[in-house]
């Protein structure tokens, strides 16, 4: 009997598993494929960014949208069928002012990357994944607990294999491929621009990505398209189980979803590093490893 695959998400937040990756991630536990989610912080500074979500306090409350957040990501985490681990770091929330203000004491945007990657080196060792995603050395968005997590995914992934390091958190395991995540690209707002305009509907993105620069070296960071657009619904359900970030008539469903698949039905990933051999481009996270 053939082993079964592995695949573990790094996150920072609570409803980045649903907002990064969501589809393919459904997509792969459809398939049989264990699918881990590993949270590094539990969004105890985010900010309430759903108008139509209402709970007595919770503004005044960090504890209160601790739980909060925490209950959210156990419904996401049942709709997508994955299991999960929080690291437990603090939220550094997103400084704002010019200049921005230090970072708070304590949190995981100050964490040394040693420390902070130990316990991902231990659940790496135990899950034992066969590939791990994270974001790419910008966060993704330059929030400073994405970068954060970029930094310690790419320690763990190096470290668990090496026996030298981080001797007491369990048996060496090397993780087969390493990739990054990507979201928005040029040609991704242009194909859904040309769906809409086929269809006689405005564009919902026009204003928000109006001075966006297509960059070719951007471009060239695809290398795996993974499609998943029957699975977009359980994607968007995943997303609405964060109501506290998610506002149902706010920008991510302003597409409606059948465009979507017609103009762009993956997600997509850049191949960092990868221990078997493949080929690019690929369409599949375990391309080399079935």
């Amino acid at each position: 009997m053939a082993e079964k695959l592995r695949l573990m998400h790094v996150h920072a937040h609570p409803d980045d598993e649903s907002s990064k990756g969501a589809a393919s991630t459904a997509k792969y536990v459809a398939e049989g494929v264990d699918v881990h989610v590993v949270t590094c912080t539990g969004g105890e500074r985010g900010s309430i960014l759903n108008p139509q979500f209402k709970h007595p306090g919770i503004e005044d409350d960090p504890e209160l949208i601790t739980l909060i957040r925490r209950e959210e990501m156990d419904r996401a985490r049942a709709i997508l069928g994955v299991t999960q681990d929080w690291l437990g770091f603090v939220d550094s929330g997103w400084p704002e002012g010019d200049p921005k203000p230090p970072l708070p004491e304590g949190c995981f945007g100050l964490k040394s990357v040693e420390e902070a990657a130990e316990p991902l080196v231990r659940l790496i060792r135990s899950f034992k994944p066969h590939v791990l995603t994270t974001y790419d050395e910008n966060g993704g968005y330059p929030h400073p607990d994405h970068i954060m997590c970029h930094k310690i995914s790419v320690e763990a992934y190096e470290a668990a294999a090496d026996p030298t390091r981080y001797p007491d958190a369990g048996e060496p395991w090397q993780v087969s491929k390493l990739y990054y995540h990507l979201g928005w690209s040029w040609e991704r707002m242009e194909a859904i621009a040309k769906a809409m305009e086929s269809h006689g509907l405005e564009n919902p993105y026009a204003e928000r990505f109006k001075d966006w620069e297509r960059k070719p070296e951007d471009e060239e960071r695809l290398t795996t398209r993974v499609e998943c657009a029957e699975y977009f619904p359980v994607r968007d359900a995943a997303l609405l189980a964060h109501a506290t970030q998610i506002d149902p008539d706010g920008w991510f469903f302003a597409v409606p979803r059948e465009i979507q698949a017609e103009a762009w039905p993956s997600e997509d990933y850049q191949l960092v590093d990868s221990k078997v051999e493949t080929s690019i481009p690929e369409t599949d996270l375990f391309a080399g490893l079935r």
